[in-house]
């Protein structure tokens, strides 16, 4: 079944704790925390959200779901460590090279979390495909990074189809997560498509009733 990894980014601070709690009673599977440097992206997020995974630690047991879109990825995956999540992610496009990748791969597995790495919607397959047998999964952006309430793009959808062909082709199993524009109108032709996670944000917080909204989803 469709697992739901739902973004904080737009929880607002005077009910955080409260919406943590509602929307783990709602069954989400993940909490999204995404981090921004104002660097790699324009948004600065980083404070806000070190202060969000520090709440749900003391509230709630289910797993942290990271994202890294900063530039000094190392740096970001040592602050998190001591949070335990399930998953780090960070992407392809922030590292200087191959032997920066595979260092950051034995980094956050040697802290028993999953290693995940995302790509954006320009960047191609073939720059990941060396990688996907070292790692827990792949994270499409399915729009571009470092802003909510954006579109999807279509041609992303065909990068999911193209990357779970060659899953499936070469007995990966790598699972895949889309995060950018899904909701109810969307999830369908990411579903289609062959994802295992799908992130959503808006779609579930701003949903009178975050229940129905995740229910919906998958």
């Amino acid at each position: 079944m469709l697992e739901i990894s739902t973004s904080i980014l737009t929880v607002e601070k005077e009910n955080a704790a409260k919406t943590f709690y509602d929307l783990e009673t709602a069954g989400t599977d993940y909490y999204h925390i995404d981090v921004m440097d104002g660097k790699f992206v324009e948004k600065n997020t980083e404070e806000i959200m070190y202060e969000y995974a520090n709440i749900i630690k003391q509230i709630s047991n289910l797993p942290l779901d990271v994202h890294l879109m900063v530039e000094n990825v190392k740096e970001n995956i040592e602050r998190y460590i001591p949070f335990s999540p399930s998953i780090i992610t960070f992407h392809y496009e922030a590292c200087k090279n191959n032997k920066e990748i595979l260092d950051l791969i034995k980094l956050i597995k040697e802290n028993n979390i999953k290693p995940a790495i995302s790509i954006k919607p320009e960047t191609s397959l073939e720059k990941i495909k060396e990688f996907l047998a070292l790692i827990h999964m792949v994270l499409i952006m399915t729009v571009e990074p470092g802003k909510g309430g954006q579109k999807l793009i279509p041609k992303t959808v065909e990068k999911v189809k193209e990357l779970k062909q060659y899953l499936k082709e070469n007995n990966l199993e790598t699972y895949i997560e889309v995060d950018g524009g899904i909701n109810k109108e969307t999830i369908n032709m990411v579903k289609e498509a062959g994802i295992d996670i799908a992130v959503a944000g808006s779609a579930i917080i701003s949903a009178q009733d975050f229940k129905k909204a995740i229910k919906e989803l998958r």
